[in-house]
């Protein structure tokens, strides 16, 4: 497994090499790290879902580097999806458009209609225009656990069983991407992220917002316990109920209201002020710090449910035990 660093042209030449023979390449995006793989290739996207240890039933998510390579991948572009990837792409957004005959089965996980995004990441889009074709990646991660924001998270889950690894430094964003479906008569959100669905809506209007059982199987991310750290996580209104001898915390800032948090071995706070976007890209950090820090249980205090709130929220209630929230 070969690594190499942010200005390394000739190494992310050989990556889309790798790319383009049927291999998996580890690599940044602004999001989390993706592990991918030739969008057109249903035995390089196997590969994908075997090195993940991830089911079939949940599609993969494909990045391109320009608008162009979207007309190579759907048959049709709305004019509300239009108007979202004007004005965010590239960024963390993704959008389901129904897909050509050209995108295998696989990467939808036999669903009619294909994710697909543009990254912000420099060096993800360099890696997409090297390698010339749309690239199909998930999360470098073990299926169900916490996602990479550091080539280093991705060495300690999925080893040499990638073929190469891109280290791009730490992750901006931090979270998943927003998605967003067009292939209802309305625009939906299938998984909140790191587009606000305010910052959404004031482009197209109202979104639909589904129960969660409405989604499982629907989108990337949405199966019913995911981003799971080795450690208990639960969900906590307050902390006056957590007795546990050697318990951690996760709270968005340092505030008097929270209680006494000197019962917690080890407090970790997502953001120093309370900004929902420096919490969002802490969160999958924070989540693996703790899981490492020898505590027997993680309690997690809500965040607000606005901005990126709705995506951390969504997150932590997928790592608790089962939605635990007590």
């Amino acid at each position: 497994m070969r690594d190499v660093t942010i200005n390394a042209g000739e190494q992310v030449r050989r990556a889309a090499e790798i790319i383009r023979g049927g291999g998996v390449v580890a690599f940044p995006t602004e999001t989390v790290y993706g592990l991918g793989a030739n969008a057109f290739d249903e035995l390089a996207a196997a590969r994908v879902f075997e090195v993940k240890r991830r089911p079939f039933f949940d599609p993969l998510i494909i990045h391109i580097a320009n608008k162009g390579q979207l007309g190579d991948l759907v048959t049709d572009i709305p004019p509300l999806a239009e108007k979202l990837t004007d004005r965010f792409w590239p960024g963390p957004l993704t959008v389901v458009l129904p897909k050509k005959t050209a995108v295998p089965d696989i990467i939808t996980s036999g669903l009619p209609g294909a994710a697909v995004r543009m990254p912000s990441n420099n060096i993800a889009l360099q890696l997409i225009s090297a390698a010339g074709v749309p690239i199909a990646a998930p999360s470098a991660n073990l299926f169900g656990y916490v996602s990479p924001t550091s080539a280093e998270h991705v060495r300690s889950q999925l080893g040499d069983s990638v073929d190469m690894v891109i280290d791009g430094g730490e992750c901006d964003v931090g979270i998943e991407s927003t998605i967003i479906s067009f292939m209802g008569e309305q625009p939906t959100l299938l998984r909140p992220g790191g587009t606000a669905l305010e910052d959404i809506e004031d482009v197209i209007g109202k979104v639909t917002i589904p129960a969660n059982s409405d989604l499982k199987n629907q989108s990337p991310g949405r199966s019913d316990q995911h981003y799971a750290t080795s450690i208990p996580l639960v969900l906590v209104d307050d902390i006056t109920g957590i007795n546990d001898v050697n318990a951690g915390l996760i709270a968005l800032a340092p505030n008097s209201d929270i209680g006494d948090i000197g019962k917690f071995t080890k407090v970790e706070y997502l953001s120093s002020n309370g900004d929902l976007r420096e919490a969002a890209c802490n969160l999958f950090a924070a989540m693996r710090r703790l899981d490492n820090s020898g505590v027997g249980l993680i309690a997690a205090l809500p965040i607000p449910k606005t901005g990126l709130g709705l995506a951390i929220n969504d997150r932590l209630a997928r790592a608790s035990r089962k939605g635990v929230h007590i």
